[in-house]
């Protein structure tokens, strides 16, 4: 099973996204666009390791295709 698939957050996953939820309120969709793109940006360089971001954009992107 791939990294990306691993749950880690558990039990704090929702605390997570209440945080994200809260990042985007009262903003544009643009800016809205803009914090998201800081966010990966910032994300990625945390995590340091180009095949797993990689492998996120993979993963992520495939959701689109349905």
């Amino acid at each position: 099973m791939s990294r990306v698939y691993e749950d880690r957050m558990s039990p704090r996953q929702d605390e997570f996204f209440e945080a994200l939820i809260a990042a985007h309120d009262g903003l544009s969709e643009s800016e809205s666009h803009a914090l998201n793109a800081r966010i990966i940006l910032l994300l990625a360089n945390v995590v340091q390791d180009i095949d797993q971001i990689k492998e996120v954009l993979k993963v992520a992107r495939s959701y689109s295709a349905s």
